[in-house]
């Protein structure tokens, strides 16, 4: 029997002891194949490159694995992995970290760790973001360990829909103080940026990003509240950003947002009515 082929990406870059820790677990279940960032590209997003050109080299950094770090963005790896190195072949599995400090929350639409996942999961492919809430370069991940070989087994074993991905966020705790996997939902949560000014031997201005994280959600099934209790976030994720509250009562105000001469067009409720007629 084919063993699965696992792609394993990261925003850390191919040195990072998180996807170090990734390709381990992963090499258990399957063949391996990792393209990965040659230099750190963390807080990038779903960004690509297309006004300068990439390298993909082939590395030896991962013994037992086919390997290459790639100029790019997280997301530019996971497209190089299936259109250049894959030739169009399509991955069993996409596994993305494990990122170095938290993705929960807002910090999914920041990260390149779970936009590479997302990329993968754009193409149909079974994928699957981890994240510790440790931002040290040297972190311990041996307690992260346990629940990322629980969860790839389990999607490699059940599968996921298509086109969802899930989130899976990993609190700072030794292993016996971690209390299990909540399935939750993303906590509306946000950043308070700040910025400090400072001025360059030149005397020119300039501007180092600094903020603080605020969870003001007071529900309990959210992924921030689950880490705060000690428990390893789970949030299946999508692609689709439509805010399915506010949708129905845009439909219905949809006439009002006409310009003059397009009064008439018909709302969504008017449809609606319209169809019932015949």
């Amino acid at each position: 029997m084919q063993r699965p082929l696992i792609l394993v990406t990261n925003d850390d870059d191919i040195t990072a002891g998180g996807i170090k820790a990734l390709i381990g677990v992963a090499q258990e279940f399957g063949d391996v194949l990792v393209v990965a960032p040659d230099s750190p590209q963390s807080a990038q997003g779903h960004a690509i490159t297309i006004s300068q050109p990439i390298f993909l080299r082939e590395s030896d950094l991962h013994p037992g694995t086919e390997a290459y770090e790639c100029s790019g963005t997280p997301v530019d790896c996971v497209k190089l992995a299936k259109s250049v190195v894959l030739n169009g072949r399509t991955p069993d599995l996409c596994v993305s970290g494990i990122n170095h400090g938290s993705n929960a929350a807002i910090n999914i639409l920041y990260s390149g760790t779970m936009s590479a996942a997302m990329e993968a999961s754009l193409e149909g492919i079974p994928s699957i973001g981890f994240s510790f809430l440790d931002y040290r370069h040297d972190a311990d991940f041996s307690a992260c360990l346990p629940y990322v070989r629980q969860i790839m087994k389990y999607v490699l074993e059940q599968g996921m829909e298509v086109g969802s991905l899930f989130n899976v966020n990993i609190p700072n705790l030794p292993l016996e103080e971690i209390r299990g996997i909540k399935v939750c939902r993303q906590a509306d949560a946000r950043w308070v940026e700040e910025y400090e000014k400072h001025q360059d031997p030149r005397g020119r201005d300039y501007y180092w990003l600094t903020g603080r994280f605020v969870n003001e959600d007071p529900r309990e099934d959210t992924d921030a509240h689950a880490l705060e209790a000690g428990y390893v976030s789970l949030v299946p994720s999508g692609h689709d950003l439509t805010h399915l509250p506010a949708l129905e009562r845009w439909q219905a105000l949809e006439s009002e947002l006409q310009l003059p001469d397009q009064a008439d067009v018909k709302t969504g409720a008017d449809r609606e009515q319209q169809l019932e007629q015949f």
